[in-house]
């Protein structure tokens, strides 16, 4: 198997203004919930090239499949069986071909399902938290109990490579891997984005499909200080205690596939970067009622986001990058 180290790659220090008298972000509401069934336990979703809608909640044996209308068409897999039911689906993704891959944390496996809904493969992984498709069948696996960030599997399931280093952020082994826990996210290009859940300062690590680092986002400036802090004295306080028992900074990363533009929420609060690691806008994102809407998933679209939101469920928003404020 081939391990990569990780190299540095290009640093981007994020100028927010916070100080006294600056505007606040504004805020965006959603048009419409979608998807009414979908609430408690939504995980992800994703859009195939047919415009179909997958589903992903937890726990469900099925990932829910619409069609473009919004209407439920069908689930994957199509009969619950021993093996191919889902446990407690943590993340998925779609491949060009239509493949569905699913990390099945309840099961320690990610499974891959063909576009005929059927189960091709079980690839076993201890904990996995995310997952991303790859070119020639190739995927990448976030797990919680890999000594690495991310794992490269081929199209039969065999270990191909492992990168990325996790951050020194604990003394306990088994708190500082937890720290590093992340979501992921790639595009058109092969490269894949590890989005740390975690760390006192939300990061995002850009790397190739090789695994060489080749950006990072770090939101170190004034705005973010006071929950960094806190969320330091924090891990001080259960390195003594044992604990490892946290609430999620970072909650959603995704990627514009037309302009590798990146996309981050931390619970209400939603960035937007160009492929560069430049700030272009933060939005605070609601209901059509005016309920925070604190953000697990996104599905960018090229006139619109789809935001998930446990327990609420999934809403539409006009892209707010293509609006006039």
């Amino acid at each position: 198997m081939l391990r990569l180290p990780l190299l540095r790659g290009l640093c981007v220090g994020l100028a927010f203004a916070s100080v006294a008298g600056a505007q606040a972000e504004p805020q965006v509401l959603a048009r419409a919930r979608l998807f009414p069934e979908v609430g408690a336990g939504v995980r992800a979703v994703k859009r195939d090239a047919a415009g179909r809608y997958y589903v992903l909640t937890a726990p469900s044996a099925a990932v829910l499949v619409y069609d473009a209308a919004g209407k439920r068409v069908g689930q994957v897999p199509r009969a619950a069986t021993p093996g191919s039911s889902l446990l407690y689906g943590e993340d998925m993704d779609l491949d060009r071909a239509g493949r569905l891959y699913v990390a099945d944390r309840g099961a320690n496996a990610v499974k891959v399902f063909d576009a005929d809904s059927s189960l091709a493969l079980t690839i076993s992984v201890p904990a996995p938290t995310a997952v991303v498709a790859l070119d020639e069948g190739e995927l990448a696996v976030a797990s919680m109990k890999s000594a690495w960030l991310v794992n490269v599997f081929d199209a039969r399931g065999k270990p191909v490579r492992d990168f990325g280093e996790p951050a020194e952020i604990a003394e306990r082994s088994a708190l500082n891997r937890f720290l590093n826990i992340g979501k992921l996210a790639s595009d058109p290009a092969g490269n894949i984005y590890y989005a740390f859940a975690y760390l006192p300062e939300p990061t995002v690590r850009k790397y190739d499909r090789i695994g060489y680092a080749a950006l990072e986002i770090q939101l170190t400036t004034l705005e973010f200080q006071p929950e960094a802090q806190a969320m330091r004295r924090e891990i001080q306080r259960q390195e003594r205690s044992g604990a490892s028992n946290f609430k999620p900074i970072l909650t959603a990363v995704a990627v514009d596939s037309a302009t590798q533009h990146i996309w981050i929420a931390m619970g209400d609060l939603l960035l937007h970067f160009d492929r560069d690691g430049n700030r272009l806008g933060a939005y605070r994102t609601y209901t059509p009622e005016g309920a925070r809407v604190d953000t697990i998933a996104i599905l960018v679209e090229p006139e619109r986001l789809l935001l998930a939101a446990d327990p609420l469920g999934i809403y539409d928003f006009a892209r707010p990058d293509k609006l006039r404020h």
